[in-house]
């Protein structure tokens, strides 16, 4: 097929339908990187903060406009898709003001004259996008990539299609020169022959653990540095000097966010037995008190999942583990209505042959576990090929911290609170959650050649 259609979530209904481009056209959109690249990576840092600038500036004065597309193409509630934009925002003007710091030359006092480290762009990034945070995803990907004098080629999910040629229409309005950011509609066929060009320099990619091997092979067969960001089945552990409230309310909240379709949500709720039935029970009312409906509906709680497959796909394993012994305490059925929806589930008992257990599960269906002594909640936690977040709730804020520090394997971990990503820390996972991290100073260098330069006088 040479076409790929944009499906509203909510309604069923074509949105619109766009052209993939081929070889040939992939191919035309490396040369124009290749052009641009030497032109932009001697551009100053001033003239670059200036324009990212400009573009945090734009961001702001389009966001209804931007956040109606993002909904309409995935189905994330409009007050979360301008929450997004805002965010994009923050990360342009955030990178604007300190990448140039953040790559300064670093000078090392050896048995030379003078010795330093510099940080120089690769050239040409090539950026693997998810549809769930259609342009979050991309703009944290973006803002320091390309103040680092990098230029870029966006492949996004096919269903968003349309924030994928908006992104690209904002770095033009914005002043940036044609071809440091360039968009592709193309079919993921294509990737391969993409990351195999010699005018890529790098690849980075937000997606699962299967796309992550598959271009991650593809990448090392070239010897491509690589970013991969990755799923999660992120642990919870809820001890019994808990404020349940707070955390039945975080849990919650992180659990249903983007209707429940984010890698770094918390996925398994770990409870100390002492507070188990407390935080069951109140989870159980705080899932059933959410309105499921339109999500350009401000009183909604729930919009529907991005796409019918994956709906199934979710409902398939909450069915399986259904049948193999585990407990719906609430939703698991499939609405009578139009639109992709699916209600918050909680289920519980929960073993190790289920494929609730070990899959991650990209919607919003929470599992349950019980515990009674620490050791075997640090062991489920960890039981998981995963490693992307995870969370800890007590009152003892040292223990807490002791245990998000040295016994959950993760790449973030947060107390009494959930994990988000942040512009000022560092943000990716470990195990199949992948590698290297973005944001932050150590994201801006993930793409940078980390130089060493020698001088002797005579």
């Amino acid at each position: 097929m040479n076409t790929t259609k944009s499906i509203n979530p909510a309604t069923e209904k074509l949105i619109k339908e766009y052209t993939k481009n081929n070889a040939k056209d992939n191919i035309h959109l490396l040369k124009l990187s290749k052009s641009i690249q030497f032109e932009w990576e001697n551009t100053n840092f001033e003239e670059r903060s200036k324009l990212f600038m400009k573009l945090s500036k734009l961001l702001i004065s389009k966001k209804i406009e931007i956040s109606k597309l993002m909904t309409e193409e995935m189905g994330k509630l409009l007050k979360q898709s301008i929450s997004e934009v805002e965010k994009c925002a923050d990360v342009c003007e955030y990178y604007a003001k300190n990448a140039q710091s953040f790559l300064e030359n670093k000078e090392i006092k050896t048995d030379f004259d003078k010795s330093f480290v510099t940080y120089q762009p690769l050239g040409l990034v090539l950026a693997i996008m998810p549809w769930n945070f259609p342009l979050w995803q991309v703009f944290r990907f973006a803002a320091p990539t390309l103040m680092a004098g990098n230029t870029a080629i966006l492949k996004h999910a096919s269903n968003v299609s349309g924030c994928s040629e908006l992104i690209e229409q904002l770095f033009i309005e914005a002043g940036f020169p044609k071809g440091v950011f360039q968009s592709t509609i193309t079919d993921s066929s294509e990737i391969e022959g993409l990351i195999s060009n010699n005018e890529v320099a790098a690849v980075t990619i937000t997606g699962s653990t299967d796309a992550g091997i598959k271009v991650s092979r593809t990448a090392g067969e070239n010897l491509k540095k690589i970013v991969l960001e990755l799923g999660g089945n992120d642990p919870y552990i809820i001890l019994e000097d808990a404020d349940i409230d707070l955390a039945v309310q975080k849990c919650s909240d992180s659990r249903l966010l983007n209707n429940g379709q984010s890698c770094i949500a918390a996925k398994r709720f770990i409870v100390q037995s002492g507070v188990y039935e407390d935080f069951i029970k109140k989870l159980k009312h705080n899932f059933e008190s959410k309105k499921i409906g339109d999500p350009t509906d401000s009183d909604s709680d729930i919009g529907p999942m991005a796409r019918e497959d994956l709906r199934q796909e979710l409902h398939d394993i909450v069915i399986k583990s259904k049948e193999l012994g585990a407990k719906v305490i609430t939703g698991g059925k499939i609405p009578d209505r139009t639109g992709f929806y699916y209600p918050p589930t909680i289920l519980t008992n929960v073993t190790k042959n289920m494929p609730a257990y070990s899959e991650e599960l990209f919607g919003p269906v929470a599992c349950v576990y019980q515990f009674d002594k620490l050791d075997d909640a640090i062991e489920i936690a960890n039981d998981t090929d995963f490693g992307l977040g995870g969370g800890v709730f007590s009152k003892d804020i040292d223990k807490a911290v002791h245990i998000a520090t040295k016994l959950i394997k993760t790449g973030n971990c947060a107390v009494n609170d959930f994990v988000k990503s942040n512009p000022l820390l560092p943000f990716g996972g470990i195990k199949k959650s992948g590698y290297g991290r973005e944001l932050s100073e150590n994201g801006i260098k993930e793409f940078v050649n980390i130089k060493t330069i020698t001088v002797r006088r005579s």
